[in-house]
């Protein structure tokens, strides 16, 4: 289903999505022409926001973890998308190693694992699961909520290469190896200069990328985006700064926090102004680097920054695998107003290369408009999109099922393309 969009859908964002529709062919030639000269990433996912008034991501992972919550019967575009994928990396594979996230008793994230296990499966790879966790020392078997296994093996290393080793099904070399953990602890010893294929590149997860290098390259991408397309950027662009130097226990940086939060929200109060917008504008500070909805609130004034309670102190220092918080990006605050029977809801639109293989919408009942859904007590809708986001109808209306998608899947290659730069940009054989 389509969720509800509570705002009349008229004004700005109406007459992006009736240009889009338009100039969908256009789009799609801009699209091909920026492929020529960039490689996609292996996978993403994208995280976008619709207020009725803008349309713009708020975040892309590049190690996306929810792979069960797309809709299965659009499997066929994940596998044929893998299946260029792999080719253009490592033609002459036949085997995967799939290295997942540590946590390995969260059973949500393990079906993950299992749907992407049985899509690189279907693209035609003997695939197994090697695990990089301290705690998987033998061949262990984990019972998933339906019904289903996963088998995880213990990764060893061989000079530059990783192995497994199973007496049972038999050693397993593979050409090359697909990362679903993001190293928000750091490069684990074991997967440092090896000769195989490492995919995404190392220099894609947390311990080295940031936030606000990828929307400085969303920026780049955006304008060229907006000056084809005849727009405003900003309907697209979420206004950001930086905060280097946080220290949220010893309250150290707050008047950085504290000036760049006004100057964000003086800038949104223009554009808002602008286009006759009355909502109250607001911005995010999270952390600069990580995901899992750790180290994130939403701000309406620069004088919440100041004296912090030790509860939102305390929020705010650490994330995922405990690693301190010492930069935020500030982010213009996007409101959302979509909901699926009453309860909040965003879109979130999985990439492979550079296809669009389908999405779903995270869903809060106890978060608001104006507030991260990336948080405990969120759902996913379980019919995800069920229409591919490739597949617009011209001659229907803007906020028809297929055009919203497709909308969605315009705004998350965007983002996509500014990753793939990104990554150029930060490549260690690049400097």
């Amino acid at each position: 289903m389509v969720p509800h969009l509570t705002t009349a859908l008229s004004g700005p964002l109406l007459d992006l999505e009736k240009r889009i529709l338009n100039k969908m062919p256009e789009i799609e030639h801009w699209f091909r022409t920026q492929w020529l000269d960039h490689g996609a990433p292996f996978y993403a996912s994208v995280d976008l926001r619709n207020s009725g008034f803008k349309l713009a991501p708020v975040d892309i992972n590049l190690f996306p973890a929810g792979f069960n919550n797309l809709n299965p019967d659009f499997l066929s575009l994940s596998v044929q998308a893998a299946t260029v994928a792999v080719e253009k990396i490592c033609p002459e594979a036949h085997r995967l190693v799939i290295i997942p996230e540590n946590h390995s008793r969260n059973t949500f994230y393990l079906r993950n694992v299992f749907e992407l296990s049985n899509i690189m499966k279907a693209a035609g790879l003997d695939v197994r699961i090697g695990s990089v966790s301290p705690d998987i020392t033998e061949p262990t078997t984990l019972d998933l909520p339906d019904g289903n296994t996963l088998l995880l093996e213990p990764l060893v290393r061989e000079g530059n290469r990783i192995k497994l080793k199973n007496a049972e099904l038999g050693d397993f070399d593979s050409c090359a190896v697909l990362l679903n953990n993001d190293l928000s602890g750091g490069v684990p010893d074991i997967l440092k200069n090896l000769e195989q294929d490492l995919i995404p590149p190392l220099h894609a997860g947390w311990q080295t990328r940031r936030k606000t290098r990828h929307f400085s390259a969303y920026n780049d991408v955006v304008k060229g985006f907006a000056d084809f397309l005849e727009i405003d950027e900003w309907l697209l662009n979420p206004y950001f700064e930086r905060c280097e130097g946080i220290d949220f226990n010893a309250r150290e940086g707050e008047e950085c926090l504290v000036q760049k939060v006004d100057i964000l929200l003086e800038k949104i109060k223009v554009k808002y102004a602008e286009y006759g917008i009355t909502q109250v504008p607001f911005v995010i500070v999270k952390a600069n680097a990580g995901t899992y909805g750790m180290g994130i609130m939403s701000v309406k004034s620069a004088d919440e920054m100041r004296g912090l309670n030790r509860k939102k102190r305390n929020k705010m220092s650490t994330i995922k695998e405990g690693q301190t918080v010492s930069e935020v990006i500030i982010q213009e605050g996007v409101y959302t107003f979509e909901s699926i029977n009453d309860a909040i809801a965003e879109p979130v639109v999985y990439m492979m290369d550079h296809f669009v293989i389908g999405g779903f919408y995270r869903v809060h009942t106890n978060r608001a408009v104006d507030e991260n859904l990336n948080a405990p007590g969120a759902h996913f809708e379980p019919l995800a999109f069920e229409t591919p986001c490739g597949l617009p109808d011209c001659a229907g209306e803007p906020d028809t099922v297929p055009n919203r998608f497709y909308a969605y899947g315009v705004v998350a290659r965007l983002a996509l393309l500014a990753t793939t730069i990104e990554l150029e940009e930060t490549d260690p054989l690049n400097t």
